[in-house]
């Protein structure tokens, strides 16, 4: 459907100014509580909004050339290669302990070391590393580990045989399998009712690890994790906002902040992979909402009179609620694109998608970050016991069992200038990728500017829209 130039002003400003005239909206999964904050909700929106206009004139003003097309990478130290087979092995260690732990330990989600590390250290902690140190999930991954190990032996027993995979990753698939895997981990994580069951988030890790090992296998080791596996994909997108990355010839190397995203590599679903991430982090804080709370049951019942029962209904009914934020924010960057290309025609609207898909990635981060800040702060802590207790009955390996959480370390207003801050930053961020991307495509930079007019709307409808999730809780 082709939207008409004339009513994207009305689309993308009405999407602006609801996110920011009614700031009613949802705790977001990981936060216990709200603060009593200083100002109203509504100022916050309108000055975050405001920061990024005035960002958004500086760097018109003051950024004349393209300066993050290029990583301009310091080496610093050089890593042994061979440090990545004992890394390798910690992580196969640390998968085992998260499989017997489910399997043997005590079925009750706080006392189990299996739900605490993949909900909070596993999906909250190794985004934050990844931005922080690089891509540290790549050394670490269990199932690329083994899959390594196998190919070794077998190059060794069958040389001939395994000189290469089987089959060929087909470039038209791209990354889709690792677009299903976060689905598939989102809906667990929000929707299935069994999602704290030890045992159930153990048998699921185990299928996901045979099937990552089977397509490791089939596609090549390299091949599979760059686009198949859903956490080594999504991992790797976040490092790149790293200034740490590690080069071809095992080099630490330091870059300019923000110089790892353009030259993210365009494969078939992409753009997809990176709305879909935001889109996960905001059914999270929406599904927590006044809004669905208070409309859910409808639509649930609509499910139930055609013969669902309860728990099947809510979980198709939030499945939907998961599908339509997904496609939200899909649709307020394809607005965005629509904006731009109306500027100049030199590019298409395809063309311009995969341009400036890498500008969404700090705003990923921003609502991981915003959204489950609290949960990593406050519930990590359990860490410190369950390493001495990891099944919950009773031991005390390391002496560490008695630790129990501090939820005063720190207040619910700093959270939310936390969260305030990480949601203002990443979108200024993406703004300044834009605007560099700009540069780069366009030779005149007075039409540079003019179109990202459009982004620098994207940017302010997605920070209106993350403060409106973290404003409050529905009632």
């Amino acid at each position: 459907m082709r939207v008409p130039r004339r009513s994207l002003p009305l689309l993308l400003g009405g999407l602006i100014m609801a996110a920011l005239l009614f700031p009613v909206g949802a705790l977001a999964h990981g936060i216990v509580g709200r603060a009593n904050l200083p100002i109203p909700v509504w100022l916050f929106s309108w000055a975050a909004a405001v920061v990024l206009v005035v960002s958004f004139v500086a760097l018109s003003t003051l950024w004349r050339s393209p300066q993050l097309q290029e990583q301009h990478r310091s080496r610093v130290a050089r890593l042994p290669g061979a440090l990545q087979w004992p890394a390798g092995a910690f992580g196969v260690g640390v998968f085992a302990l998260v499989l017997y732990s489910g399997f043997a330990g005590a079925q009750v989600a706080n006392a189990n070391f299996s739900v605490i590390f993949i909900y909070v250290i596993f999906w909250v902690g190794l985004p934050v590393a990844s931005v922080l140190l690089g891509d540290v999930f790549r050394p670490l991954n269990p199932w690329r580990a083994c899959a390594r190990v196998l190919w070794w032996i077998g190059a060794r027993l069958a040389p001939r045989r395994l000189a290469k995979p089987p089959l060929r990753y087909p470039q038209w698939l791209g990354c889709w399998p690792a677009i299903a895997g976060l689905v598939g981990f989102a809906w667990l994580e929000l929707i299935y009712v069994n999602r704290e069951v030890p045992a159930t988030l153990a048998a699921l890790s185990l299928g996901y690890f045979l099937a990552m090992l089977a397509g490791m296998l089939l596609f090549g080791v390299e091949d599979w994790s760059e686009q198949g596996d859903a956490f080594g994909v999504y991992f790797n997108l976040l490092s790149r906002l790293s200034v740490l990355v590690r080069d071809e010839q095992g080099w630490l190397c330091v870059r300019r902040p923000l110089s790892g995203l353009p030259g993210l590599p365009l494969r078939a679903g992409t753009v997809a992979l990176i709305c879909t991430s935001i889109g996960t982090t905001t059914f999270d804080g929406f599904s927590n909402g006044g809004i669905w709370r208070n409309n859910e049951p409808n639509l649930q019942s609509l499910f139930a009179d055609i013969g669902l029962h309860p728990t099947p209904a809510y979980e198709l009914t939030a499945s939907l609620g998961l599908v339509l934020c997904i496609g939200l924010i899909a649709l307020i960057y394809r607005l965005g694109i629509l904006g731009v290309h109306s500027v100049s025609e030199r590019y298409d609207t395809g063309e311009l998608t995969r341009a400036f898909a890498h500008t969404l990635v700090p705003i990923a981060f921003a609502y991981v970050l915003a959204h489950y800040f609290s949960l990593l702060l406050w519930q990590g802590q359990a860490l410190g016991y369950l390493i001495s207790d990891p099944l919950g009955n009773g031991a005390n390996i390391f002496g560490t069992s008695g630790a129990q959480i501090d939820y005063n370390v720190i207040s619910y207003a700093a959270i939310w200038y936390v969260q305030v801050a990480a949601l203002v930053g990443g979108h200024v961020g993406g703004l300044a990728l834009a605007h560099d991307r700009a540069l780069a495509l366009y030779r005149d930079p007075v039409e540079a500017v003019r179109s990202q007019y459009w982004m620098l709307a994207v940017m302010v409808a997605f920070t209106s829209f993350g403060l409106w999730l973290l404003s409050s809780v529905g009632t």
